[in-house]
């Protein structure tokens, strides 16, 4: 048998798919779990061989959940199922490691043969998922363009610094930072600073957790 936890805060969300589930004849649900936080405890304590894992969830969502029970449990199997389509969450989940990644618009049964998929150890990437990691892949590495002084700066602006503050925090004058802020939205190609910095978090080149 497959054992299975749920994570996700909808409770109609986990009734449908628990029913479903529990028609297959090699998946058990073993647990239900309202956020990250309380999914991470219930996988740590069950040690189910897949967890399926929403992203958006109150208290702690299926982004930092994913990434906290990688660290607990390296070999954990994570088969993300939510309803978003966007590189900021894609990317830190499939980075991470977790195995799968389903839209809550798949069919039951796509998303018990993802299940599957992801207890063999195997991918389970949706076909529009997919799309976009490619399409992302094919990208040229902007960042790479940039120097470490710029990159230094990039840094400085995702903490809201002004380029005064900058040049103090940096040692260097107020017109060579103005001269690396231009620098920067032209590698990066964008029309001004606030893009930059969406661009380094949409990208994960800063941790945001730290401003």
């Amino acid at each position: 048998m497959i054992k299975v936890i749920l994570v996700d805060d909808h409770e109609m969300v986990r009734l449908g798919l628990k029913s479903f589930l529990d028609l297959q004849e090699d998946v058990e649900v073993v647990g239900e779990a309202v956020n990250g936080e309380e999914g991470i405890r219930l996988a740590l304590e069950k040690r189910p061989d897949v967890v399926v894992m929403d992203l958006v969830m109150p208290e702690m969502d299926g982004v930092e959940a994913t990434l906290a029970l990688l660290k607990e449990w390296e070999d954990v199997k994570i088969l993300v199922l939510t309803s978003y389509l966007d590189n900021s969450k894609i990317y830190p989940v499939i980075k991470a490691g977790a195995k799968g990644y389903m839209l809550k618009t798949s069919s039951a049964s796509e998303i018990s043969h993802a299940i599957r998929k992801v207890a063999r150890n195997e991918l389970a990437i949706e076909t529009e998922v997919d799309k976009k990691i490619k399409a992302h892949d094919s990208q040229p590495d902007l960042y790479e363009e940039l120097t470490a002084r710029e990159r230094d700066i990039l840094a400085l602006l995702a903490k809201g610094y002004d380029n005064q503050t900058i040049a103090d925090e940096l040692f260097i004058s107020l017109k060579t930072v103005k001269t690396h802020v231009s620098n920067i939205l032209s590698k990066l190609e964008v029309a001004d600073r606030t893009q930059a910095v969406v661009y380094a978090f949409q990208h994960h080149l800063v941790p945001q957790d730290d401003y």
